[in-house]
């Protein structure tokens, strides 16, 4: 259903079943698939790629240029994934000719004022809390949770499962599975609820505390830890995933807990 209030170019490729409130706006290279809302006042504009179930509340603005100076008008997409909510006022830049793409993945839920910037990509089941913001380039992987008014520096990874407690300025890469707050970040211990919501076996959950415990709070630097790890935790998927992110960030991963 579209209001007659509603500004929609004729060439924006809607399909059926699609709920469009007024005063919305809709530029021409825009797909939005079936069963979406489009609450009062949003603008969606060209390379945005809406999928199936999407809600996206009033003030919205989906798909806007990039705050950047390389951008030269090259044609990027902005991707929201199926069954993603969209709360009000938030924002979700295209991308540049770094990635070609932002992309917010399913199910997730950007709350009211979060921004994603260009060039991020964002798995499934995130959240961003009220004010969360990205800048440009960053990864977060899939069920992350970033409470109120976090701060994600440029080309940061935020790992799955990870936790960031509210206020926080994210300087460094967040690995899996953690919880993580203070100023400068520093690892908060596992995110255990999280990780039985989402079916992780106690076992599991051991083994990682076991793993963060000799990273975080033996005292040993990074390097060592790896091999202490190495060495005394039996492989699982969980251990070679850990071992991977800290072998492979570009930025070096958030400290342990300052006293």
């Amino acid at each position: 259903m579209t209001q007659p209030l509603a500004s929609i170019h004729p060439d924006a490729k809607i399909a059926e079943n699609v709920h469009i409130s007024p005063f919305v706006t809709i530029e021409g290279d825009v797909e939005i698939a079936e069963g979406c809302w489009i609450g009062p006042n949003v603008t969606i504009m060209d390379g945005a790629r809406i999928g199936k179930n999407v809600k996206i509340y009033p003030g919205a603005v989906i798909s806007a240029p990039p705050q950047d100076l390389k951008y030269k008008g090259e044609k990027t997409l902005a991707i929201i994934g199926e069954g993603t909510t969209i709360r009000e006022c938030a924002t979700v830049n295209r991308g540049t000719n770094d990635r070609f793409k932002t992309e917010v993945g399913k199910h997730c839920l950007l709350m009211a004022y979060s921004h994603v910037a260009h060039d991020c990509i964002v798995g499934n089941h995130v959240i961003l809390a009220n004010l969360a913001t990205l800048a440009g380039h960053i990864t977060v992987h899939d069920w992350a949770i970033l409470e109120g008014m976090v701060a994600v520096q440029q080309f940061i990874t935020v790992a799955e499962h990870a936790f960031v407690g509210g206020g926080s300025l994210v300087r460094k890469d967040v690995p899996p599975f953690v919880k993580c707050a203070k100023e400068p970040l520093s690892f908060a211990g596992v995110n255990v609820i999280g990780l039985r919501r989402r079916g992780f076996t106690e076992h599991a959950i051991r083994q990682i505390e076991d793993i963060y415990r000799i990273v975080y709070v033996r005292g040993y630097n990074m390097s060592k830890a790896v091999e202490m790890v190495e060495a005394e935790v039996d492989p699982s998927p969980e251990r070679d995933r850990i071992l991977e992110f800290i072998r492979t960030s570009n930025f070096g991963v958030i400290k342990g807990m300052i006293e």
